[in-house]
């Protein structure tokens, strides 16, 4: 005959098995995708200031430049004899501190707009940054993580150095038409 085994050992298989339910029962959340800075991954209808009605925007940052400053700053001035010579000379602190050398740059450029960035058109941009020797990946139309990169190298030489494509480099791959001068 076979014994029950000890109190104290069922309780702690049973709120394991516990544990192990309470787990298993919960749902596991969606990893929260932040939605990526309006006009440095994905064009935006919030342009600059002054920007046209209707217009598409990228950007680039220009990090601001920050400098190191170090100086001596005097914390106590010297004690002058009557005699003019140095009594104590004066007490000096280090201090260093960062200042602003140029200001942070939001670099806006015109961008074809969402609506114009149909498959077709991402098709014939894959095709037209493939001819260039930019892209290598297969003809999707899809804006995909590979024809942004192909668009940043494209674009790295003339600018802008972004993964949105710019109107002006559209219009210097025919894939959008060019405004006539004149009448």
């Amino acid at each position: 005959m076979t014994q029950p085994p000890p109190l104290r050992s069922t309780l702690q298989r049973a709120a394991l098995l516990l544990l192990v339910a309470g787990i298993a029962g919960c749902e596991t959340a969606a990893p929260a995708t932040s939605r990526p800075e309006p006009g440095v991954l994905e064009a935006t209808r919030n342009g600059p200031a002054g920007a046209p009605e209707g217009s598409c925007w990228g950007r680039t940052v220009s990090p601001a430049v920050i400098e190191t400053v170090t100086e001596q700053v005097e914390v106590t001035p010297a004690k002058m004899n009557p005699d003019g010579s140095i009594a104590k000379p004066p007490v000096y602190k280090t201090e260093t501190r960062q200042e602003i050398v140029r200001a942070r740059v939001d670099n806006w450029f015109e961008t074809p707009c969402p609506d114009v960035l149909t498959p077709e058109f991402n098709s014939t941009l894959q095709r037209a940054l493939q001819a260039r020797g930019f892209y290598v990946g297969p003809i999707t139309g899809e804006m995909d993580r590979a024809t942004r990169l192909a668009v940043r190298r494209y674009q790295a030489k003339q600018g802008p150095n972004s993964e949105v494509l710019s109107l002006t480099t559209a219009r210097a791959l025919g894939l959008v038409a060019v405004p006539r001068q004149g009448g």
